[in-house]
């Protein structure tokens, strides 16, 4: 082959690889992210510093070219998931990460009020309007609303939550109109709506949309988060133990890497999350010492029990300790000595 043709078929098969990376396949590839100290990204005023961590855990999550999905198809922790199952039908890239920015600020209004309340401290919320989460097609919103909008008011009512609203709209009836005062981005703008039935469930009307509170914690004393990056409602554990760590005297951390993951509802309950196990190998590459898994009341596919799994697989030396609710961390932690 002379030089030239070799060169000419060099060319094109970088231009093809190039050109091929570029072609997204229906499908999101996950893979194990990072476990990232919390100090840094909560801060409580006056609150006391730890010797040890608190660490929430990531997985990183792309479109699958041709190349990844392969890597993904060979490799044991990285996940394949079709497109359907990661974002909603029609829904573009700044309306899912709407979507999952929205998810972590609810996660953290419900870490700020267990941490606190756990801690005997004031907290209280400053309601201002409910978020537009999604849009279903086919509904009286589709069109006309879009993820991140920001509802003032229906009917000229004002709400207070997102519960308030939904009650308001089921007393209607299918053909009825309500008014809508909402924001996106700057400018306020309206819209008048007719109701109609859902066609999952013919007893109910609305306009189709999901909807989040849009509520500003009060504390005392305050507290900040810095999650501009981190979507998703998974680190609502470990920041309920990170603000209540800082509130109170002592740490009770007692000098250990502790991560972990699980959502946090307003009643102290721990829920589950996806990529378990890939967030077992960020912890473990991090070097951490304990695992908070959500146990999910023991059944047999818990979150905790494919953490065993992993960890397992692995041959890590965490401790994976299964979680209910946070004081089931607490009391674990209330429990430990001292690490030397």
């Amino acid at each position: 082959m002379s030089r030239k043709i070799y060169i000419r078929s060099l060319l094109i098969a970088v231009v093809l690889i190039t050109v091929s990376s570029f072609y997204y396949l229906p499908y999101y590839v996950s893979k194990p992210g990072m476990a990232k100290e919390l100090e840094p990204i909560v801060n409580v005023d006056g609150g006391d510093d730890a010797s040890g961590s608190f660490m929430l855990t990531t997985v990183r999550m792309g479109r699958a070219n041709i190349y990844s999905y392969l890597i993904a198809k060979g490799s044991k922790y990285q996940e394949l998931y079709p497109e359907a199952a990661i974002r909603n039908e029609d829904e573009t890239d700044e309306e899912y990460n709407v979507r999952q920015l929205h998810m972590m600020d609810g996660s953290k209004n419900s870490s700020i009020k267990v941490a606190y309340e756990k801690a005997g401290k004031p907290v209280s919320f400053e309601y201002r309007g409910v978020y537009v989460l999604d849009v279903l097609e086919g509904m009286p919103a589709y069109g006309k609303l879009k993820p991140g909008d920001e509802i003032i008011k229906v009917d000229d009512l004002q709400f207070q939550s997102s519960k308030q609203f939904i009650d308001h709209v089921g007393k209607k009836q299918a053909g009825d109109k309500i008014t809508l005062l909402y924001k996106r981005g700057p400018k306020n703008k309206t819209a008048t709506l007719k109701l109609k039935h859902f066609n999952d469930d013919k007893t109910k009307v609305g306009i189709g949309i999901s909807l989040d509170d849009d509520k500003r914690p009060i504390t005392n004393p305050e507290v900040s988060m810095d999650t501009d990056q981190i979507g998703g409602p998974s680190a609502g554990l470990m920041f309920t133990l990170e603000i209540y760590n800082q509130l109170t005297e002592g740490d009770i951390t007692k000098g250990y890497q502790i991560a972990g993951t699980g959502t946090m509802s307003e009643d102290g309950t721990v829920g589950p999350i996806g990529g378990i196990q890939q967030k077992i190998v960020a912890a473990d590459n991090t070097g951490a010492d304990v695992f908070f898994a959500p146990n999910e009341k023991g059944i047999a596919e818990s979150n905790y029990r494919e953490a065993l799994i992993a960890a397992k697989d692995i041959k890590t030396n965490m401790k994976i300790v299964p979680i209910d609710t946070v004081d089931d961390a607490l009391k674990y932690l209330d429990k430990i000595t001292i690490k030397k």
